[in-house]
């Protein structure tokens, strides 16, 4: 349960109302800050003091106001963040629309959810904050969308196969025993991994921990 949170917001109207949204969600404690660099102090001395967030809202584009930063962004906050407290739980919401970027930061910063700011968006916190409050993360529908049209080309079900069967807990090795069963030719463990090593390198991963748990988030197996 979501109790505790930080908010990384330059504008003030935004700022209020996010945190009118956390509190109408249960979440008590809300602190704020204007800059990556003051957001980032407040999760230090919370983390030092044993009164760690649990909730870290931010945006990606900061107004520094001629104000210099040592974290120029919202991104490399989150990377600051993860650095001393790994396990804190991050929203960042931002009216950055680009699909590219919005995935990185589910892959290599390992958001727990995204709201674009919109006409939708005071809907879209609330369902996002219950998600993430659950454990769960939250990825906006038209991204899902658009992530699911693309790897309907990239994934094959030869690909889905093998990998729903590693989100089952079989062993790599076993693999090739159940795809022989299926009557699949390329069963060899050599084809496995090769095939599992161009996948995890064309999404950037290093591991199948990584790859599993993408195609978890978005629904792939």
């Amino acid at each position: 349960m979501l109790q505790t949170a930080l908010i990384a917001e330059d504008h003030q109207n935004s700022n209020n109302w996010i945190r009118q949204t956390l509190k109408e969600m249960g979440i008590e404690t809300v602190k704020h800050a204007y800059y990556c660099d003051d957001a980032y102090s407040l999760l230090k001395w919370g983390v030092q003091n044993g009164q760690a967030f649990d909730l870290l809202v931010t945006d990606l584009s900061f107004n520094t106001s001629g104000r210099e930063q040592k974290l120029n962004g919202g991104a490399a906050l989150i990377a600051a963040a993860r650095d001393i407290q790994p396990d804190i739980k991050v929203l960042v919401f931002s009216a950055e629309q680009q699909e590219t970027i919005i995935t990185s930061l589910y892959q290599r910063s390992d958001i727990n959810g995204y709201v674009c700011k919109g006409p939708s968006d005071a809907e879209d916190l609330k369902t996002a904050i219950e998600s993430i409050s659950k454990n769960k993360r939250y990825i906006p529908a038209g991204l899902l969308q658009q992530v699911r049209t693309k790897n309907a080309h990239d994934f094959s079900d030869y690909d889905i196969m093998v990998i729903a069967q590693l989100a089952k807990g079989t062993l790599q090795k076993n693999i090739p025993a159940y795809l022989q069963q299926q009557g699949i030719k390329a069963n060899s463990l050599s084809s496995i991994e090769k095939r599992l090593n161009q996948i995890k390198d064309a999404l950037g991963f290093t591991n199948n921990v990584q790859l599993i748990a993408y195609c978890k988030d978005y629904r792939i197996i």
